[in-house]
Formats: C-alpha cells, structure tokens, sequence
C-alpha cells in the first residue's frame, strides 16, 4: 500500500512541459506589451511631468515595461537552461554564472537601444 501512494504521489507530481505553442504566445504577448509601455513612455515629454497629475500613465507605462521585459528575460533564459543538457555536469557556481550571462545576454536583445 506504502509503495503504491509513494508511486501514485511521484505521478502526480511529475513537472509538466506546457506546449510550445503556448510558450510562443506567451512570449509574444509580453513582447506586445513591452513594446506599447515602451511607446507610451517614448511618447511623454518632460515639461508634462510637472503637474502630478500626468505622472500615473507614465508609471504603468514603467510599471509594464519592467514586469514584462522580467518575464520575457526569465522564460528566454529558463528555454536555454532546459536546451542545455550539459548544465547538469557543472559545479553551482558555473552554473550561477551562465544564468546570469544568459540573462545579460537576453536582457541586451529585449532592450538593444537603451
């Protein structure tokens, strides 16, 4: 019975791949919608900033563009890591290192220009 639950258990919480579709259009999503805060906040000019009352688009705009260019870095850097079978060879701090080169390395592709 003990040997069964424990089988049952590992089943049941075996990770779960989503499909590359959806991974697709998850990424493009948050691609969209970094590109239209980053519009947003392109479009604003500094004398309009005065008044406090012009300052919230601005902030969702920044707000947007920060959380969804995190979550695009993160979903770009976590494909690379699954694509790497050699990362399992690696020592943690050679590993801690590539992470943070892919996300260097992502972070330069989202936002080429600034």
């Amino acid at each position: 019975m003990t040997a069964n639950l424990e089988s049952m258990l590992r089943e049941a919480f075996a990770p779960v791949e989503p499909p590359l579709r959806l991974t697709e259009q998850l990424e493009s999503r948050l691609m969209a919608l970094a590109e239209a805060a980053q519009e947003e906040l392109d479009g604003w000019e500094l004398a309009a900033m005065r008044d406090p009352r012009n300052w919230i688009r601005p902030l969702v705009a920044a707000g947007v563009t920060v959380t969804a260019g995190t979550a695009l870095v993160a979903l770009r850097v976590r494909a690379r890591q699954r694509a790497r079978p050699e990362a399992q060879g690696k020592t943690l701090l050679q590993y801690a290192e590539q992470t943070l080169n892919d996300i260097a390395e992502e972070a330069r592709r989202i936002l080429p220009d600034r």
